[in-house]
């Protein structure tokens, strides 16, 4: 099983099917094995998806990491304090 699939998933968040074929140079047949097997062993989510472009229907099948949450941006949050300096050390 390509680790390939993870890694797109992780930069690139969800994706149908088709995209990460497209974008992996994969066979479709091949890509929809290697999420079977990932989804088996808990690493990816599966959901059924419909979108409309231009008019015309496509049903697919959309997949993203299990439990993954990407890492907290730098700098301070919203509703963060900040210290107030230290005083004490001044010379």
């Amino acid at each position: 099983m390509s680790p390939s699939i993870l890694d797109y998933l992780k930069t690139n968040g969800e994706r149908s099917e088709a995209e990460i074929a497209k974008a992996l140079h994969m066979p479709m047949t091949l890509v929809q094995s290697q999420v079977s097997q990932l989804s088996d062993a808990g690493e990816v989510i599966s959901c059924k998806v419909t979108r409309y472009k231009d008019g015309k229907k496509t049903v697919g099948t959309s997949w993203r990491l299990s439990c993954y949450s990407p890492p907290l941006a730098p700098g301070p949050k919203p509703g963060a304090k900040r210290k107030p300096a230290d005083k004490t050390n001044i010379q």
